[in-house]
């Protein structure tokens, strides 16, 4: 018996035409623009995680739990990674579309 092969792209297509699952990945899209920051400053400083961990003054897996996305760290959190890569921390507020409807 042979599987059609359905590519991730059309799988995605399918699944955003789902409201809960279109309610739950944008749900998730927060965590993982942070996260995506996180790796990107310390990307473009050239580090490891253990490299940014030694300069925050903590453990590897503190930089690698919070470049999953899984937990939402403190802005001291935040500045001290910032500190670390070399990079500053901006906070910005932007209209919620989805509250204007």
């Amino acid at each position: 018996m042979k599987r059609k092969f359905i590519s991730a792209e059309e799988s995605f297509k399918r699944w955003r035409k789902d409201p809960k699952y279109l309610a739950a990945y944008e749900a998730l899209e927060k965590e993982f623009a942070l996260a995506s920051a996180l790796i990107k400053a310390r990307s473009e400083a050239e580090m490891t995680q253990e490299q940014v961990a030694e300069a925050m003054g903590t453990t590897q897996a503190v930089v690698a739990r919070l470049e999953s996305g899984k937990v939402l760290p403190s802005t001291r959190t935040l500045e001290r990674f910032a500190k670390a890569t070399r990079t500053r921390l901006r906070i910005s507020f932007e209209p919620d579309r989805e509250a204007a409807r």
